[in-house]
């Protein structure tokens, strides 16, 4: 269970005794989301960054959710990138790629576990089946003149082998053109938003004209930075931009391309994540301490949704040192 509260213009603080409990509740949260704006818009516009995200966003690929969710209405976008291959280890698609959207399942049949009469290895074509007895759903395998778990055979069956259990359409997974300059690739990848923003793919805010994602994903760096907006970098102030550029990133490697702030605060909901003993330190800087006018020192402090709704997903270790008052006894809500 999540401790959850209101502090200044966060909507949501969710609290986790574990990584395990944070992922599992990352999870629905996304799902839920999914499922509302599947229904509301017919789309499911989300953007992804790098670091620990992809990894405690795995349950997704998980049962129920390999199966409750409308993959097909998914589409997916980088709120930041590096410029580099994509098979590059730096490379944030990479890491989603493996991490996420390329996860693998059970699917294959080496082998039965026989239960009743011994089955043979006869080269027999094999029939699957589904048992709907105590433990319904288990498949189970008979081969010719065999009944389902009955005297005359049948047995349960083992999978493995490989099937992708997050079904995005490869046509809509956006990724950052590799080939092109870190200037030309921003302005490109700024130009299909636009052209997705025109027909409705991704909604607009009312209030800026701004691309409206469903969801934006971001996880707090250690110098308070978020996706690719480093603190006291220029890109900081651009807002006409959707879609810049940096050359000089603090961190390797220096070429990236991020979403600006509008664009980010124009979501209809963000997360942002903090995980770790060593974001204790950022993490009460940006949510307990109040500071006047822009503070550019700290990205992450300007994300503040103009129309959307703002939810932190922390660890014990990471809150360790807040001073944010957290009713323990309120329900996680969305």
């Amino acid at each position: 269970m999540a401790a959850s509260g209101d502090v200044k213009s966060i909507n949501e603080l969710r609290i986790f005794e574990s990584l395990d409990d944070l992922a599992t509740d990352l999870a629905e949260y996304i799902a839920q989301l999914s499922e509302v704006s599947v229904r509301e818009r017919g789309f499911f516009t989300i953007a992804l960054t790098g670091g620990s995200l992809i990894s405690l966003m795995g349950k997704l690929s998980e049962a129920p959710y390999n199966k409750t969710v409308d993959w097909t209405k998914w589409y997916v976008f980088w709120a930041d990138e590096r410029a580099v291959a994509k098979n590059h280890v730096d490379s944030n698609y990479k890491l989603t790629k493996d991490g996420f959207l390329s996860k693998k399942a059970s699917s294959a049949i080496p082998r039965v576990e026989p239960r009743g009469k011994e089955i043979q290895e006869d080269g027999d074509e094999v029939e699957i089946v589904f048992h709907q007895g105590p433990s319904r759903g288990a498949p189970l395998v008979g081969g010719s003149g065999y009944s389902e778990g009955g005297q005359q055979g049948g047995g349960r069956l083992n999978l493995l082998g490989d099937l992708s259990m997050v079904s995005v359409l490869n046509s809509h997974i956006y990724s950052i053109n590799e080939n092109l300059t870190v200037e030309e690739a921003a302005r490109e990848y700024e130009f299909m938003i636009r052209q997705l923003v025109k027909v409705r793919t991704i909604d607009v805010s009312e209030s800026n004209d701004c691309p409206k994602f469903d969801l934006i994903l971001l996880e707090l760096g250690s110098d308070g930075h978020v996706a690719s907006l480093f603190p006291h970098h220029i890109s900081l102030q651009h807002k006409e931009d959707w879609v810049t550029y940096i050359t000089d990133s603090p961190e390797p490697p220096p070429e990236r391309i991020t979403f600006t702030l509008p664009v980010i605060n124009s979501a209809s909901n963000i997360v942002m994540l903090a995980v770790g003993d060593e974001k204790a330190m950022v993490v009460k800087q940006v949510i307990d301490h109040i500071t006047d006018g822009l503070d550019v020192s700290l990205p992450a402090k300007l994300v503040s949704p103009s129309e959307g709704k703002l939810v932190w997903f922390l660890d014990k270790p990471s809150a360790s040192l807040l001073n944010a008052k957290i009713d323990e006894s309120k329900q996680d809500e969305i």
